[in-house]
């Protein structure tokens, strides 16, 4: 069974950058879709970015032009670069892989200083 482990978060200043990463001892190259999702304090988990077969992607509008979603088959990798972060940015970042069928990882968390 796959399973997914986040690493790369931590404590950056504000418009610091993070690289998040997602990887599986198992392959991921299955899953047609992979995003990272996150969630902050008080606040409902929220879909960040999408990464879909044949490296179409998608993001939420507060994060376009700052953030890049990106897929390593031969690593196993998925990858969240983030650059230009916010305060707002701060979270727990969660790697969802899913269709077929849907894994989550445990999160990784992201804290964004002022």
């Amino acid at each position: 069974q796959v399973q997914l482990v986040e690493s790369g978060g931590g404590v950056v200043q504000a418009g610091g950058s993070l690289r998040l990463s997602c990887t599986s001892a198992g392959t991921i190259f299955s899953f047609n879709v992979m995003g990272w999702y996150r969630q902050a304090p008080g606040k409902q988990r929220e879909l960040v970015a999408t990464w879909i077969r044949g490296a179409l992607t998608n993001y939420i509008d507060s994060v376009k032009g700052r953030f890049t979603i990106s897929r390593d088959n031969a690593k196993n990798t998925v990858y969240l670069q983030m650059n230009s972060l916010k305060p707002e940015d701060t979270a727990v970042y969660y790697c969802n892989a899913r269709s077929p069928g849907e894994v989550w990882g445990q999160g990784t968390q992201v804290t964004v200083s002022s």
